[in-house]
């Protein structure tokens, strides 16, 4: 009998005929939605490897679902909604892919960070309900960027850093804040400028997320942090939604404490809180920080090669150790 692989959602065409090379594959159909974990359970009771997405929980129920299960090939970095300790346990294999979705989630930073600034999306709501108010109408003022400061919140790494680069281009002072202040000739080279927390949130006129998720830096953007900000300033998370203290967010966007807000990432994925969705200067996506076409189709890819090799019982190129770091 043929090895077996179940997908969570639809992936690249060339990924999957990859696998059905060495194995049958079985995709689940609903690309519009995280699939069910009743559907995702019953799924891996029928497959020796589950290839699954960044936002699939994979919780001990799934891990348990097949005791023959041979390996799960993922389509993430780092494994927040696994159950790694339960695969360790069970002596089930684990993939990753390496850290390749850097510059397509700076630009998603960017294209938030103008929409908000620039009221893109409610002027493109104007215009398909018929208002027009004229090229130098003050009806739809918004903020330049140009020349403005930026403040990057984990801002040394990969991401913060290509934020950066791109904020270069607008004459942007760019602030960083991390625990650990990066060397002088790193600075230079990034165009970036120390600042503590408290003080980049005092003078930027935009706030970027760029932290990892972990223990102590969940809910580290709260109530506190948003009264520091200007009540002209925009707040965007390309990065985890569980970072930020949402019903905080909420209410410094009801209150206006600050401007706005550009959000691809959310606390409680994919569920979005009600008020959110009802406020004209919040610029919502579905986490697309990584949609772009050939990148997806190179991840799947290499989630592919991992799944293979996982069926036909070989070391995988990206096996995931659970004696090292988690995020």
């Amino acid at each position: 009998m043929r090895p077996r692989i179940f997908v969570t959602q639809p992936i690249a065409p060339a990924a999957v005929e990859m696998m059905r090379e060495v194995a049958d594959v079985e995709v689940h159909p609903d690309a519009t939605a995280p699939i069910a974990k009743a559907t995702m359970i019953e799924g891996v009771k029928r497959a020796d490897v589950l290839f699954c997405l960044l936002h699939d929980k994979v919780d001990a129920d799934v891990v348990a679902a097949n005791p023959n299960l041979k390996g799960i090939a993922w389509m993430g970095i780092h494994p927040q909604l696994i159950d790694i300790k339960e695969m360790e346990r069970r002596g089930i294999p684990l993939t990753n892919i390496p850290p390749m979705v850097s510059e397509a989630t700076a630009d998603m930073a960017m294209a938030l960070i103008l929409a908000c600034a620039r009221r893109v999306l409610e002027g493109d709501r104007l215009v398909r309900a018929g208002i027009y108010p004229g090229g130098q109408s003050n009806y739809m003022l918004g903020l330049g960027v140009t020349g403005k400061t930026i403040g990057l919140i984990g801002g040394g790494g990969r991401i913060g850093k290509l934020v950066a680069r791109r904020c270069s281009g607008f004459d942007m002072r760019v602030l960083y804040s991390t625990p650990r202040r990066k060397p002088e000739a790193e600075e230079r080279e990034w165009g970036l400028t120390w600042a503590p927390l408290d003080d980049l949130l005092r003078q930027s006129d935009f706030v970027s997320m760029h932290s990892p998720l972990r223990e102590d830096t969940y809910h580290s953007i709260g109530e506190r942090e948003f009264a520091l900000m200007k009540p002209t300033a925009y707040f965007v998370n390309t990065s985890r939604g569980p970072i930020v203290d949402e019903a905080a967010l909420v209410r410094a966007l009801q209150t206006g404490t600050i401007a706005g807000a550009g959000l691809d990432v959310f606390e409680h994925e994919p569920q979005v809180p009600a008020e959110l969705l009802s406020m004209s200067n919040v610029v919502l996506t579905p986490h697309l920080g990584s949609a772009v076409a050939d990148l997806r189709a190179e991840m799947a890819r290499i989630v592919a090669v991992n799944a293979i090799a996982l069926v036909q019982g070989k070391a995988p190129p990206n096996l995931f150790d659970f004696a090292g770091p988690t995020t």
